[in-house]
């Protein structure tokens, strides 16, 4: 009889969830299609598009979880109330039409549903994959730091007319603008690398995650801080060649760098730069195995 009820309630759990799952679907399939064709097509706001890295991040949380189902079914059935709380504020962030408010609807329900089934347990299980939805979700963060960009972008202009001088171009730069030849190239609040930067912060985040090395305080505080100082400097050498090419008449090399494809796979190349950065933090920052042995001997010993 006890495994007869076993099975019963198995197979009722297996049901909810399916039903559960149907829900979110529907009611955020519309929303993430948006999300993706906008990213891809840089259909959607200047704003959305800061959030491309949800294509790479999206997918990658749903796979992790995918990963930990059978630890989640074997986590017991232990609901907060905090659960309905939220899942109530994510009904009315949904129902509310605001954009803001439906986007972050997505990241809510979804602790919501994690406290519910399961507590807290279950939102330490699925934290990763939550952040990754959470920094994937479109707000108005960009354009509520935008106004906050211009020590930014006037330290990209004058460096970039820095290095443009040291090729024996005649350069003038006045605040966040770019003479080179007669010709103006401003360094918008956009071009300001705040967009690069938040994918960098994010794929640094799931690399850590992948191998191992998030656990490890020290690799992670050296990788993010050089992560971003990576992504600072490619962000003046784009900005430095779009003058250059803005100023000598070359608008095919602007266009494709500044508005086509060359801008992304300058990215990519950026991005792949980091995987060979943390693999040699890891083997530098991470005792040796020789040493760990040594090290647990001692503290045992003392």
């Amino acid at each position: 009889m006890a495994l007869q009820q076993q099975i019963k309630n198995r197979d009722a759990n297996l049901l909810l969830g399916i039903g559960i799952f149907g829900i979110l679907v529907l009611l955020y399939a519309p929303i993430l299609l948006h999300w993706v064709d906008g990213w891809l097509h840089k259909t959607i706001s200047i704003e959305h598009e800061y959030f491309s890295h949800g294509l790479i991040g999206l997918p990658f949380a749903a796979y992790l979880t995918w990963q930990k189902r059978k630890q989640w079914q074997r986590l017991p059935n232990k609901s907060h109330p905090l659960g309905i709380f939220l899942l109530v504020i994510g009904g009315i962030f949904y129902l509310s039409g605001v954009t803001e408010w439906v986007n972050l609807s997505l990241p809510t329900i979804l602790v919501a549903l994690c406290l519910w089934f399961k507590g807290f347990p279950g939102i330490r299980l699925q934290g990763f994959s939550l952040i990754l939805v959470l920094l994937a979700t479109p707000t108005a963060v960009p354009y509520l730091i935008a106004p906050y960009t211009f020590p930014l972008q006037s330290f990209i202009a004058t460096t970039a007319g820095f290095i443009l001088n040291q090729f024996g171009m005649e350069v003038v730069v006045d605040g966040i603008n770019i003479y080179v030849g007669g010709r103006i190239v401003e360094v918008a609040p956009y071009c300001a690398g705040l967009k690069m930067l938040f994918t960098t912060i994010y794929v640094s985040l799931m690399l850590l995650y992948w191998t191992g090395a998030l656990a490890s305080r020290r690799v992670t505080l050296w990788f993010l801080s050089m992560a971003i100082v990576i992504s600072v400097i490619a962000n003046i050498i784009r900005n430095t060649l779009l003058s250059f090419f803005h100023g000598t008449g070359k608008e095919g090399a602007f266009t494709w760098l500044h508005d086509s494809w060359g801008g992304d796979l300058y990215s990519a190349l950026m991005l792949l730069s980091l995987v060979p950065l943390l693999n040699w933090l890891d083997q530098l920052l991470s005792p040796s195995p020789e040493i760990q042995p040594e090290l647990e001997e001692s503290e045992t010993s003392d």
